[in-house]
């Protein structure tokens, strides 16, 4: 706890105290390459879906019912998400707020996609809601120009 003894009088009351240091303020970096990478890896593994349920590959169950008309329709859709997703994730690595902001987009568009994809693979849908809600989240709570100051 600080008490008066602890600032001079050419001091500035906003500094410090004298127990803690610059650096021991969390700037988020961590954060911000945590969605940086989970965005990329998202969307690879969306490319890769929509591929294989364009070319009507044994990988997704006989009878799902999905949201969007068929199993094509699903994988094109997939398949887009998965392209500006992988845009997105190479954008923030410049730290610009459009960079930021895309990312965000990408991510709850996709956090959408996914609560769709619910019917037919409950499990996988709700991983992948849970990673881009925190792909969200570190993008809001400390991405942009928070992360360059």
């Amino acid at each position: 706890m600080r008490t008066t003894q602890d600032y001079g009088a050419s001091e500035r009351y906003d500094r410090m105290p004298p127990d803690r240091y610059a650096g021991d303020e969390p700037s988020g970096q961590g954060w911000v390459l945590f969605a940086t990478i989970m965005l990329g890896l998202s969307g690879i593994w969306d490319f890769f879906e929509g591929i294989a349920a364009i070319s009507n590959a044994h990988v997704y169950a006989a009878n799902a019912h999905y949201v969007f008309s068929d199993l094509n329709t699903w994988g094109w859709i997939v398949l887009v998400l998965g392209i500006a997703q992988v845009i997105a994730s190479m954008t923030l690595l410049t730290g610009s707020e459009l960079a930021r902001w895309f990312g965000i987009g990408v991510a709850s568009v996709n956090a959408i996609g996914q609560l769709m994809f619910i019917p037919a693979y409950p499990v996988w849908g709700l991983l992948m809601f849970t990673i881009d809600i925190l792909i969200i989240y570190a993008l809001a709570a400390y991405g942009g120009k928070r992360l360059r100051v």
